[in-house]
């Protein structure tokens, strides 16, 4: 498998589960390539008016490991939508703290894109709370958003990496908004929206009145040809990476998908057909997983890993056709032990899941995707009370289950989420936000932060800074 730059280094921890080799100790960024010209992911050159050969441009020598700051398209689209000078006056601020890299959330959950796109339509108004009020924020300008943070980015030495939500079509208004997103506006097939067994029955979660966003069926083939394209227009991108958000089934945890699109894929999977569907599968309305699992139920969790599995690679080779010196990853939540009612296996096909969790079977490891991603952002969303420790549910701890699960697969960062819930919501952390740098970074490869806005609205500014120069000072 193409492999970018791994920063990995080396933990032990002995009693979650095993890997089939060791995990490698990779030293710390400057990293100094021996030959830039065939360089596998490369940087932009913050010079490049110097450069003797812009198209095989060296990583840029940043020190220690790379800083993640990701920014989220509807809470910044007051910001960004009509200005560049805020593009670049907030880019050279996120520089100037300490971060690489700057993670652009381009397809929101709307389903819209913030690029020049062929196949999805453009993004003209995002909802988004505004001075205490929940409301459209509307696009009267039509340079491309993507390419001003691209071009503002390298030109301050930053990495710019692009994220879209992937399996999303449409977002269902709130406090009396529209809806916005092409299966509202037709302009996609309502029978590719995920189709659930509720406790009412087996039912499309396109309906009126539906509100929040409104997934497609990752296992439908259109669905998957449709997103495919989307993400091979940003392939041709002058970007350092791509990163998939919500590569998964949709809200609806265990109840998704029933369709008989994705029926009939699962029976071809266990060569058989479930007689009584879908109770032999759940029973209507579950939510939670029964006490004890039978066959059947197990290969369903396996089948629903395959589906997200087999469309990462997809993805991934996608990428890499269009620019083989791309990186490719995907964002998750970093709560591995419960992130199976998303249908996702995010951990390292050599991580054997069933000898660790009893809802697995041995089939289920075969369909862990870290070896087709290239680096993987961690979401670490644990209280501003758990930062450090071993175990799931602490900042630290989500760390270093991830540095097992993916056995030295690819690169990973985790980092918090700095203002939905678990005491960040009301900011006053900046003495709390150096601890969450501290306890993530020096656990993984790197840090991840969601999201600028919280930055700005809480002036977290210089708490980052303190936090990213306390860890460069360690590093010798």
């Amino acid at each position: 498998m193409r492999k970018a730059l791994l920063l990995l280094a080396a933990f032990g921890f002995l009693t979650f589960g095993s890997c089939e080799k060791p995990v490698p100790e990779i030293p710390d960024w400057p990293w100094v390539d021996p030959d830039p010209g065939t360089d596998p992911d490369p940087g932009d050159d913050p010079d490049p008016g110097t450069d003797p050969d812009p198209g095989t441009d060296p990583e840029p020598a940043f020190k220690g490991k790379p800083r993640y700051l990701w920014i989220d398209a509807s809470a910044n689209f007051n910001t960004y939508a009509n200005s560049k000078d805020n593009i670049k006056s907030e880019l050279a601020k996120v520089k100037d703290i300490g971060f690489t890299d700057v993670i652009v959330d381009v397809r929101p959950t709307e389903g819209t894109v913030l690029y020049n796109s062929k196949v999805a339509p453009q993004a003209r108004r995002l909802a988004a709370w505004v001075n205490g009020q929940y409301k459209f924020v509307v696009r009267t300008e039509d340079f491309d958003y993507l390419q001003a943070f691209i071009d503002y980015g390298h030109e301050l030495g930053l990495r710019v990496n692009a994220a879209m939500n992937t399996f999303v079509c449409g977002y269902g208004g709130y406090y009396g908004l529209q809806s916005e997103g092409p299966v509202f506006d037709g302009s996609i097939p309502k029978s590719w929206v995920s189709t659930i067994n509720s406790a009412d029955g087996i039912v499309s979660t396109f309906y009126d009145g539906v509100q929040g966003t409104v997934f497609m069926n990752p296992a439908n083939d259109d669905v998957q040809e449709y997103v495919l394209d989307i993400i091979g227009e940003l392939a041709a991108y002058d970007l350092d990476g791509i990163i998939l958000d919500r590569c998964r089934f949709d809200d609806n945890g265990l109840q998704s998908d029933f369709s008989d699109i994705t029926r009939t894929k699962f029976e071809t999977y266990i060569g058989s057909s479930v007689k009584n569907w879908p109770s032999d599968v759940f029973a209507p309305g579950t939510s939670d997983l029964p006490r004890s699992l039978s066959a059947t139920q197990k290969s369903w969790l396996a089948f629903r890993a395959k589906v997200i599995h087999d469309f990462v690679e997809k993805a991934s080779a996608k990428v890499h056709s269009v620019n083989p010196e791309m990186r490719f990853g995907c964002y998750v939540g970093a709560w591995y032990s419960t992130y199976y009612t998303s249908g996702v296996n995010w951990a390292s096909p050599q991580y054997n899941t069933s000898k660790k969790y009893n809802w697995a079977n041995a089939d289920y490891a075969n369909y862990g995707y870290a070896d087709h991603c290239d680096f993987m952002m961690l979401g670490c969303y644990a209280a501003t009370t758990s930062i450090y420790g071993n175990s799931e549910w602490t900042m630290q701890g989500f760390c270093k289950l991830g540095r097992q699960l993916l056995c030295g697969d690819t690169e990973f960062a985790g980092g918090p989420d700095i203002g939905n819930g678990s005491g960040f919501e009301n900011g006053g952390q900046q003495t709390v936000i150096p601890k969450t740098i501290d306890a993530c970074i020096n656990s993984a490869d790197g840090y991840f932060c969601f999201d600028l806005c919280h930055i700005r609205m809480y002036d977290y500014w210089d708490a980052f800074r303190k936090g990213i120069n306390d860890y460069l000072n360690t590093i010798k």
